[in-house]
């Protein structure tokens, strides 16, 4: 499949020129790749993410395409090995395992019901959504964010008070690369699939922007007052390394 677009493609270097993405084969497995041509770039470069799965190949500002497409299918066996550890997508419907608080809880639609509410039933507890099964994954996901919400301002607030410090603000998003951040309005921002973590983890994302309100850095001095104040930083750190990416799967 790749050939045949080589032959049309010729030895394009203008990026008006470029698809916005092409797609490999390997082994008999389609493989899409998005382009990227980056000014600063200085050679071709895979990179497929570790959250997503999306492959971009990055090519300089006048590189041929032609070679760029030509390096990516002799890639295409180390992309297929990193897309086979990236995790599998969960949907957010009914008979799926959310971990909320990192406590596994089955979906159940009941559409006669009004309120999304929790159960536990002899230990195996439960996210009962009611209304049209096609909203089934947007309330969930809005339960979800307002757990997130609630804790992160309740953590906050602990270690804001702790700094003797003031955010102007929480904001939450769904960000691929980063957990936390803290602005130079002092409003701070998290990703809500914290929530899918362990209260720890969640709490020592707090803690870590909250710190940024009284050291925009990560010096010593930044570490020292937020292991100061969040012992759990080193155990939470390592945590997100090793299970960060799977939060990710939960669409």
């Amino acid at each position: 499949m790749i050939l045949g677009f080589l032959r049309k493609a010729g030895r394009s270097t203008h990026a008006a020129d470029d698809p916005p993405h092409v797609d490999l084969d390997h082994a008999g497995r389609p493989i899409r790749v998005a382009l990227r041509r980056v000014a600063q770039a200085r050679r071709f470069t895979l990179r497929v993410s570790a959250t997503t799965g999306e492959v971009v190949l990055t090519l300089p500002r006048r590189a041929s395409l032609t070679e760029a497409l030509r390096f990516a299918d002799r890639q295409s066996g180390w992309i297929a090995a990193r897309l086979e550890a990236v995790p599998q997508i969960i949907s957010l419907e009914h008979g799926a395992i959310v971990p909320l608080r990192d406590v596994p809880h089955r979906i159940v639609h009941r559409p006669e019901m009004r309120l999304t509410q929790i159960e536990n039933r002899e230990g195996e507890f439960h996210l009962i959504v009611g209304g049209a099964a096609l909203h089934v994954s947007r309330r969930v996901g809005d339960v979800l964010k307002r757990e997130a919400k609630a804790d992160l301002e309740a953590a906050v607030q602990k270690y804001a008070a702790a700094l003797n410090v003031r955010p102007s603000g929480i904001t939450l998003k769904d960000t691929k690369s980063r957990w936390g951040s803290c602005a130079a309005s002092r409003r701070l921002s998290f990703s809500w699939r914290l929530i899918l973590a362990p209260s720890y983890v969640l709490d020592y994302l707090a803690a870590h922007e909250v710190t940024h309100l009284r050291e925009m850095n990560h010096s010593d001095r930044f570490w020292h007052l937020l292991n100061d104040i969040c012992p759990e930083t080193e155990r939470a750190e390592l945590w997100l390394k090793i299970n960060g990416p799977k939060l990710h799967r939960y669409r």
